[in-house]
């Protein structure tokens, strides 16, 4: 039976983005493998999604970029957290942990009769 990964919730990308990076900086490849293996394979990140949301990340001053080599020896984008990211990061967490909850409470939840 073929599993389709479905597609990631408006929002979710950018706090995964940002776990991602939280350990250190990465190229974008790494980040997307990052969410791949976090996920246990049931999120995938194409590159169409990725780099824009990257991007934006880095004008809203979240992420900063520099070039460097990878260590495949080849030239690469490496991305960081900055200290708003960081923060950022944290008050994303809390909401998505609070929406989380409301949504297993709500599916707990007896039906109501029709």
């Amino acid at each position: 039976m073929r599993r389709d990964k479905p597609d990631i919730l408006r929002g979710t990308l950018d706090l995964l983005i940002l776990k991602g990076l939280s350990g250190g900086p990465t190229h974008g490849y790494g980040v997307a493998r990052w969410i791949e293996g976090a996920t246990d394979d049931a999120l995938a990140v194409g590159e169409g999604t990725l780099y824009p949301a990257l991007h934006r990340l880095e004008e809203r001053g979240w992420v900063k970029a520099r070039w460097d080599v990878s260590e495949n020896n080849r030239r690469a984008k490496f991305y960081e957290l900055t200290p708003s990211g960081r923060a950022q990061l944290s008050a994303e967490t809390d909401s998505w942990r609070r929406y989380a909850a409301a949504v297993f409470a709500a599916l707990e939840a007896p039906a109501r009769p029709n």
